[in-house]
């Protein structure tokens, strides 16, 4: 459980600050044909893409494909790190408001968006440590890349390994780093180390 009241910050413990940066997990219109539509997993429609990016100030653009759009957003997180690695951000209560505009005759192929400034404004001042898995599979070089981070967030900050998980749910960003050599793709996981220090006040 995180306390949000401050709105600036969530501790994991008193020592490691996550920024809260809301966002809905879940954005996306009706796909074309569809009667029903889970938002589960996401599509070129949008759906549940997690993306964290999706802040205030982004514009986020969708394939329309049924009259009216059917727009609908939900899954709302306080935090999360790219690739939401155990399956959860921050969940927290939401209220947004939302601008539409319709561009007539332009296509895409997929979700795509536009962001209003720096990716990372409230960690970028400081290091990152990076964790790597290599190998034929993208996703298991990802596992591999979690896994390497769980180690070391619970050698080194003295973590238990279910809260090494959880921080690396909500802070730790994945990052496809190669995937040009002869079929053997590298995963960077990279921790902000911004997040360490002591709690003020």
């Amino acid at each position: 459980m995180f306390d949000l009241a401050s709105g600036e910050f969530a501790y994991l413990r008193d020592d490691i600050a996550i920024p809260v940066e809301p966002f809905f997990g879940t954005m996306g219109v009706c796909a074309a044909g569809a009667q029903e539509q889970a938002i589960m997993p996401p599509g070129r429609f949008g759906g549940n893409m997690d993306t964290r990016q999706l802040v205030a100030g982004t514009t986020l653009y969708l394939p329309v494909e049924v009259e009216g759009a059917l727009f609908s957003c939900g899954d709302a997180h306080a935090a999360q790190g790219d690739g939401e690695v155990c399956v959860t951000g921050i969940e927290a209560p939401m209220h947004g408001e939302l601008r539409f505009t319709f561009q007539k005759g332009r296509r895409i192929p997929a979700p795509q968006y536009q962001t209003a400034g720096p990716l990372m404004p409230r960690v970028d001042a400081g290091g990152w440590y990076g964790t790597t898995g290599v190998g034929p599979d993208l996703y298991g070089a990802a596992q591999d890349a979690v896994r390497a981070m769980i180690d070391h967030l619970a050698e080194e900050y003295e973590l238990s390994r279910e809260d090494a998980y959880v921080l690396s749910s909500l802070c730790v960003d994945l990052r496809i780093s190669e995937v040009v050599d002869a079929g053997q793709y590298v995963v960077s996981a990279l921790l902000p180390l911004e997040v360490f220090g002591s709690r003020s006040g």
